[in-house]
């Protein structure tokens, strides 16, 4: 699947605040993904945030 800034995204797991959906704010060898919920922002290696995605909202 491929990425781009500003693509929303929905995550497998739910973030605290009760929400999985996510903005992606950064591509790279990090993910850079803030909280639609919350507003909290998410850096995560690459590798892990391919796992962590479920799909494009």
């Amino acid at each position: 699947m491929e990425f781009k800034i500003g693509d929303r995204i929905e995550m497998k797991k739910q973030h605290p605040c009760g929400n999985k959906k996510w903005e992606i704010i950064r591509i790279g060898v990090d993910f850079k993904f803030k909280c639609l919920g919350c507003g909290h922002v998410l850096i995560v290696p690459r590798e892990k945030a391919m796992k962590m995605i479920k799909k494009k909202v």
